[in-house]
Order: structure tokens, then sequence, then C-alpha cells
């Protein structure tokens, strides 16, 4: 049986699909996870009425929000010093990675401990910290087995989803645990005294960041472990990780998206915590850090920032709605995509972040269908932003040599009525060897990947234009045309 690890080592969205296309593990629970989550995303966004309206109000406070991105992160970073906040910007993964290492060897951290953040996971900050000697452990249950398997995220909110119990009490047993069985009691226990430890002897706490509220200078957090509280509470130095684009204007602001989201994600009412936090500890404060750093990262963000066609995908607020509807991801899997970010919102964001070749198939990961839309809380047109990437890899060169040739002669053909005829009476009879029951069946060239999988109908024995022209023939001379018109 192929593994998803596996398929992050091959090199294009094809060859990883195919990989993933073969473990039968992965795609029946991807299929059974996300069909669950799209019948409780259902139910209580029904529940709450009015779901289109809901999503109106959230596109909107995001698009007033990323139009006026300056304005609301300098109100944010001036509210975050007020309370004795620190705030650094970062240009690109490097340079925010650097930052916190800094901040990290300062402290003179051994043990740092982890919330779940995809920024993190962006600019690779376990790896950085690690190779400086200083121990970094997911506390998020979902990405402390991916952390044991030395794996990328599977789904953005259910990171892990990739993996049986077999495999994860494979992982704890390694990393110590005995006497485990596959119940889910069992293995949750395990995780949670192997983490009470970390916690208590942690230096530094690392959390992401779901919203920045501007008017107070406040970083909110949504999970469901209670692991966020515990990361930014008990260290003494608390560093937060964020996307430029995660602000909201104020608190009025998160209560829309505190409907939206969790909906969304898991088909929560409510996140099981959220918390608001505005700058470290006070002196009256029984708990709390003593330092609070902020690294908000750019990394390709600003270059959608006036575009027409992409400046939406800022308004994205990781809730994986998207991931849950998409027909390709629900067959392959997230690992398949090769990037932190999978699925639709992946096969648009990646790419944009990351300029050059490495991530430019991913648009084509997708069946233009639109349920992405129609899924996601703050209607962002992803499907248009794909054919738009799919146009940029074509104006850029990027398409292969055969598809440039094979689209030019369609240009050719179809430039002129007569050549197109000829052409088509040429198809006619070329397609006769592959014929079989009436439909066209190829075990290879450029065909086959179609046919392998569906059916591809032969050509008529005659157009339309040809039976319309028989059949008024025929009208003129008196005689019963055949079907009629």
């Amino acid at each position: 049986m192929s593994t998803e690890k596996d398929a992050i080592q091959v090199t294009t969205i094809v060859d990883r699909s195919r990989l993933a296309l073969q473990d039968d593990f992965l795609r029946g629970a991807v299929r059974f996870t996300t069909e669950r989550l799209r019948g409780r995303k259902a139910a209580s966004s029904e529940e709450l009425g009015n779901w289109e309206a809901w999503r109106e109000r959230g596109r909107q406070i995001r698009s007033h929000t990323i139009a006026h991105l300056d304005y609301y992160l300098r109100q944010f970073v001036d509210n975050v010093q007020a309370h004795g906040g620190h705030v650094y910007f970062a240009a690109n993964a490097e340079e925010a990675a650097q930052t916190i290492v800094k901040i990290v060897e300062k402290k003179q951290a051994k043990l740092a401990v982890k919330s779940k953040s995809m920024v993190s996971e962006e600019i690779h900050i376990n790896k950085h910290l690690q190779e400086r000697g200083i121990e970094v452990v997911e506390t998020d249950l979902g990405e402390y087995i991916i952390q044991l398997a030395g794996e990328m995220p599977s789904h953005i909110i259910i990171p892990a989803i990739h993996k049986t119990r077999s495999q994860i009490k494979d992982l704890f047993t390694a990393a110590g645990a005995t006497n485990l069985t596959t119940d889910t009691k069992d293995l949750t226990a395990f995780a949670r005294r192997a983490l009470r430890d970390k916690f208590l002897r942690a230096d530094v706490g690392m959390t992401g960041c779901n919203f920045a509220i501007a008017e107070s200078g406040s970083v909110v957090l949504f999970t469901n472990e209670g692991n966020g509280r515990m990361v930014s509470t008990l260290p003494k130095t608390h560093i937060v990780t964020m996307g430029m684009e995660r602000i909201l204007p104020t608190f009025a602001d998160l209560e829309v998206m505190a409907n939206l989201l969790p909906r969304s994600a898991t088909g929560q009412k409510l996140t099981t915590y959220m918390s608001v936090i505005t700058g470290p500890r006070r002196a009256e404060e029984a708990d709390g850090p003593d330092e609070l750093h902020i690294v908000i990262l750019d990394n390709g963000r600003s270059s959608q920032l006036g575009d027409d066609e992409f400046q939406e995908v800022l308004h994205c607020i990781r809730c994986g709605a998207c991931l849950n509807v998409c027909p390709v991801y629900r067959h392959i899997g997230g690992h398949a995509y090769g990037s932190v970010y999978p699925g639709p919102i992946g096969a648009v964001l990646t790419p944009l972040l990351n300029q050059g070749e490495a991530y430019q198939d991913l648009p084509y990961a997708s069946s233009l269908c639109g349920a992405c839309y129609e899924a996601c809380p703050v209607k962002i047109p992803l499907h248009d932003m794909l054919v738009a990437l799919r146009r940029r890899n074509v104006e850029q060169g990027r398409t292969k040599w055969a598809e440039r040739m094979a689209f030019q002669g369609y240009r050719m053909v179809f430039a002129k009525a007569g050549r197109y005829k000829r052409v088509m009476r040429l198809a006619r009879k070329a397609q006769k060897p592959l014929l079989r029951q009436g439909y066209v069946e190829s075990t290879m060239g450029p065909l086959m990947g179609w046919t392998e999988s569906r059916h591809a109908p032969a050509l008529a024995k005659s157009s339309f234009r040809e039976r319309f022209q028989s059949m008024q023939q025929a009208w003129r001379r008196g005689e019963d045309g055949g079907d009629q018109v």
C-alpha cells in the first residue's frame, strides 16, 4: 500500500495523485471524514438561519479589511505595543523563521511547545529550531501525530485524517508508550500524559492567530482541545505567528467570524475554546506570559493586493470547507498537493505565494465545478482564480510543448469552416480502429488518460449540419426527410 509520505516526494500533482489513489484506506478515510464534516456544516448553518446573509456579511468584512489592510495593520501594531507586546514584520518565510529563532535563543530556551498554526508550517519553524538543538513539540493531537510521523498536515483542520488507529499506536509506542491498544481513549490518554509534561517544562509557547483585532491589538485563537490556552499561558514567552491578512477591524466583526468559521470548519455552533489575548501578563494577573512577540508574515501575500483577479484569496479564514466539497481533494487527500495548503485554496494560494515552476501544476487539480465557492463562508471565487492561474501559465509559456502544438492545431482547424469539415470527416475514419460498443477506447497515446476511467463518445456518422442539409434537400423533393427539426 502506498503512503502519502511517499506521495510528497513525487514530482508532479499527477504522479502524486496516482500514488494516493492506490491507498484504499486513505480514500475511504478522506471520503468518510469530509462527508461527515459537510453534513455537520449543512445542519449547523441551517440551524443558524439566513446563511447566505451571514456569508455576504463575512465577505463584506473581509473585502473591506483587505482593501484597507495598511490602515488596520498599523492600528493593530500600535495597540499591541501600547499593551506591552512586541511586533515584527517578516518579508518572507526565512526572515520570519530567523526572527523567531533569535527570540528563542535570546531566552536560552531548550523546549518550545506549539499550538496548531498553518503559518508555522509555511515557514518550517520546527526544522529551523531543531537544527539549533531546540526541542519543539506540537500539542494539537493531530499535529502531534503527524510530527511523530515526520509528515505535513493532510487537511487544514484535521491534519491526521489519513492515519489509522493502528498506525497511531505504532507512532506512540515508538515515542515511549507501553501496553497501548488501538482504543481511542487509550491513545488520547497517552498523548495527554506526554504533553502535560511538555507544557509544564516549556520555556516558549508558540501559537498561530485565527484573527487579530485592530481596535484592541488582541490575538484571537480558536481551538477545540484546550492546548492553545496551555501553550499561551504557561510558558514565560509567547510567540504568535500570523499572516498579514488575519486582521479584523473590530470585535463586532469577530462575532460574525465566530459564527462562520466553526460552522464551516467542523459544523460546530461555536468553537470549544475562543481565547482573546491582549498583551503579556499584567502585574495583577495570576497567569500568562511575561513577554508577547507577534511575527507578521508577508511571504507573497502583499503581491496580491490591488490584483483584481487574486486579491480575494486574502479573504480566506482557513476553515477548510472548500476541501470537504472538492471532488479532487476527496479522492486524493492533502499530501498529493505537495504543499502546506491543500485542496482548492491550496491550488490557488500555493502558486501565488511560491513564484516559479514548483507548484504551477496545482491549478489543474480541479474540475472547476465551483463547489468550493458555494461552500466558502466568505464567497471566494476560487474556481475563477484557478482558470486565471491556468491562463497565466499559458501566457508565461509554462505549458507543455505537445499541449501548445495541440491548441495551435485546434485553432487552425476551427478558424475556417471548410477546414473543420474536412478534418472531422478524417477523424470519423481515424476513430474506427478504436471503437468499442460505440465508444472510443485507447490503451496508449494522449487519449488513454481520458478513456481509462471515462467513456469517450464516438463521433457521429454525420454532423448536425450535414443531416440538416440532407433533410432540406429531401423536403425540396417532397420526400420524407426523416427526423423533423
